[in-house]
């Protein structure tokens, strides 16, 4: 007689370690490259070549540029006239908040759990954040890439984590919708969830014994 089948679960983690962008809010670098084009001698789409995925973010984002020297290199590269502040403001503007997973993470926190965020970004945008979205103020400690000179899917940003949380193994539950990013992850024991939709990820925490 076949046995029935049994269910695992993983400990419940008491660090909770949420990527950023498209995870927690969405962005698109369309709205910024069409208000700097307006100011600058190359298109929407030139801009946003010149930004997305591009070796110039990239340089920005591990902490390689200042955000003084992005814009002298980025007013260079597309011919911008206006001023640094104004480039500030536009290049942050760019992100709209995720509401389903804000609620998530609110109900982690009323759950008593450590929630982090731990993040591919720059200056700006985290200025921008920290400015108009209320719920980023509701983590316990923040990993940005810019800050530490590495990027994900670098193992080096992943023992940032490490140290900061005091945790390790399956004591973290990492939330990242990239699958380069999560495999880092998995060798060094922690618990993931590779995030495709809020309701996919509501389900993973259920399936690991979180009720939220």
């Amino acid at each position: 007689m076949a046995q029935k089948a049994q269910k695992y679960f993983m400990p419940k983690p008491p660090a909770i370690v949420f990527d950023l962008g498209k995870v927690l809010v969405d962005f698109d670098y369309g709205i910024n490259a069409r208000r700097l084009a307006a100011h600058s001698r190359c298109s929407a789409d030139e801009i946003r070549h010149a930004l997305d995925q591009s070796a110039l973010l990239h340089r920005y984002e591990s902490g390689q540029l200042t955000t003084a020297a992005f814009f002298d290199e980025m007013r260079a590269a597309i011919g911008y006239t206006g001023g640094f502040a104004e480039f500030c403001r536009i290049f942050g503007d760019i992100f709209t908040a995720i509401e389903p997973m804000i609620d998530l993470h609110a109900r982690l926190r009323v759950a008593d759990f450590s929630t982090y965020i731990f993040s591919n970004t720059n200056e700006l945008a985290i200025r921008h954040i920290r400015e108009n979205f209320p719920f980023f103020a509701g983590f316990d400690d923040f990993i940005f890439s810019f800050e530490h000179g590495a990027m994900k899917p670098e193992l080096k940003l992943y023992e940032v984590v490490e140290q900061r949380t005091g945790r390790r193994g399956a004591e973290l539950l990492y939330i990242d919708d990239r699958q380069e990013n999560i495999a880092t992850a998995r060798p060094r024991g922690w618990q993931t969830i590779l995030h495709e939709t809020p309701e996919k990820t509501r389900a993973a925490l259920r399936t690991l014994g979180l009720e939220v």
